[in-house]
């Protein structure tokens, strides 16, 4: 992205037109992605509270299979992304590492949905994040991010997540905008979906 994308991207203002706005929360294991996703997908310039990674994190992170990542994010990013004329999402990237974990029940209130990021090579990093979104019934769909790791089927990655059937599964790279949101129209289009058969159920 030139110098030219980035300050339009940066004043990118809410349109008018704009009328509904959804809280959208993305989730997974240290160095999963969510931060790359955020800032793919954003726009307008966003907001990240990454700080870089020092030795007082050695013996509490875990960063062996990460072990290029020299920064990692302490809060949460935050970003906008519009996807039509009328829906807004905006995006909270949440921390992965563990000792930050107790910020996402905060971010999950008033969340509508959420992407949980997978890296086939780290699977068991995420679950944790199914298992506070189903602890907090919040709907989410599970995207695999490509970091050229195993290549496992998306049925067998279902199976070792223990994935119920209506939990969509879907392939992403994070540092594509047009991938990043693809995930996220998948997600919209699971919540009104959901929002559909509770309307017609009796």
């Amino acid at each position: 992205m030139d110098s030219r994308t980035s300050d339009t991207a940066a004043r990118e203002p809410l349109r008018a037109t704009a009328h509904h706005g959804l809280k959208i929360v993305v989730v997974g294991g240290f160095g999963v992605g969510k931060t790359t996703m955020v800032r793919s997908v954003s726009e307008i310039r966003p907001l990240s509270t990454e700080e870089t990674m020092t030795s007082a994190g050695i013996g509490v992170d875990d960063n062996d299979a990460v072990r290029s990542k020299s920064t990692t994010t302490v809060a949460f990013d935050f970003g906008r992304i519009t996807l039509n004329d009328e829906l807004v999402l905006y995006l909270f990237g949440a921390p992965g590492q563990e000792r930050f974990w107790f910020v996402w029940d905060q971010l999950f209130a008033g969340t509508l949905g959420a992407v949980v990021l997978v890296d086939t090579r780290r699977v068991a990093d995420s679950w944790y994040a199914i298992d506070r979104l189903e602890h907090h019934g919040t709907p989410f769909i599970v995207a695999r991010n490509d970091f050229g790791g195993p290549h496992h089927s998306l049925d067998q990655l279902r199976d070792a997540l223990d994935l119920p059937s209506h939990v969509p599964l879907v392939d992403c790279d994070a540092r594509r905008r047009d991938s990043s949101k693809a995930v996220l129209v998948a997600l919209v289009n699971h919540l009104f979906a959901l929002s559909s058969a509770r309307e017609t159920t009796p």
